[in-house]
């Protein structure tokens, strides 16, 4: 909240400089990344164990509708009223989220003193551990990887615009949307995802269905097709997050949960940067359409390797007490 507010004090005062905003942008990306991993070890302790998945699908769902909202709001506020209001209405809409906050109830780490110490480089490098002995959360953590490193192609949206559909403005802000819509169909009708018990598969065939959607998208001209695939992709998209959250949240101990979800928002977080590096290099060497075509095969045939190589990952089955 009071970043935004920082964002609205320099727009009001037309400081005109770009250093105050790269610096806010950092504090505010430092915030969330101390903040997003806390904030997903309270799930598990407000339902009971046969209600995380139903759980987390509705988390995912109102993260959906935010991505898809968020920006179409702010468009307008700052096209009716200019962009220091937009900044102000951001500021003041906090509120609802420290009322909110404030309404949760007391959560202590559970697991004695040593989950209550201070965090350390020991701490750190205890959790790290802690995953490597977790086969399921080794290949779902690398799951979630070869998704977001091969098979997310959002750099090359405007040269494969340019060069499939004419290149109008109109028509890449339509791909960009695409997957969020996917995605937000996806999280609606989800409800029966909570009684999936095979998460793992569940994970690995939605990782298979992204990747074989962003190659077909590679490799149409069709605008109708094009945004179906990568509907079709982002509703994946939408299961497999739901299904790794749920695993992840179900395998993990209270004591480690806030230091394997820091791992968890890391690679969802830093992977698709990443990503965009490796399609966009394997553009310059090749073309945007075999960067998205190999990098969606590839992203299929990597989740099968993983199957193969981690029979626990294909076997888990989640809880339903």
């Amino acid at each position: 909240m009071a970043v935004s507010a920082a964002f609205a004090a320099q727009a009001y005062a037309g400081l005109d400089l770009l250093w105050p905003l790269y610096l806010l942008a950092t504090v505010q990306a430092v915030l969330q990344a101390a903040s997003a991993p806390a904030q997903r070890t309270f799930v598990p302790r407000l339902v009971p164990p046969g209600q995380l998945t139903a759980a987390i699908v509705l988390n995912t769902l109102s993260g959906r509708i935010t991505m898809l909202v968020g920006p179409a709001l702010a468009g307008l506020v700052a096209a009716a009223w200019g962009l220091k209001t937009c900044y102000a209405v951001d500021t003041v809409s906090f509120v609802a989220s420290l009322y909110a906050t404030a309404r949760l109830p007391a959560m202590r780490p559970e697991g004695g003193a040593a989950a209550r110490r201070r965090p350390s480089v020991r701490a750190a490098a205890e959790g790290l551990r802690f995953i490597a002995r977790r086969p399921v959360l080794v290949a779902a953590f690398l799951t979630d990887l070869d998704a977001v490193l091969l098979g997310l192609p959002v750099a090359l949206f405007p040269a494969l615009n340019a060069a499939h559909f004419g290149g109008s403005p109109r028509t890449l802000g339509l791909l960009n949307a695409a997957i969020g819509v996917g995605g937000l169909l996806s999280a609606v009708l989800s409800g029966p995802v909570g009684r999936v018990r095979r998460q793992g598969r569940g994970m690995l065939a939605g990782t298979m269905i992204w990747g074989a959607a962003i190659a077909c998208f590679g490799l149409t001209r069709s605008l109708p097709v094009a945004l179906l695939t990568l509907a079709v992709a982002g509703a994946a998209d939408t299961l497999t997050v739901t299904f790794r959250a749920a695993m992840v949240q179900a395998v993990t101990p209270d004591e480690f949960r806030g230091r394997v979800s820091s791992v968890e928002y890391i690679i969802g977080n830093g992977g698709g940067p990443l990503g965009n590096v490796e399609s966009g290099t394997v553009a310059s060497l090749t073309t945007p359409a075999v960067s998205a075509v190999s990098g969606g095969l590839g992203c299929l045939a990597i989740a099968a390797l993983i199957g193969l190589l981690c029979p626990a990952f294909v076997r888990y089955r989640a809880t339903t007490g």
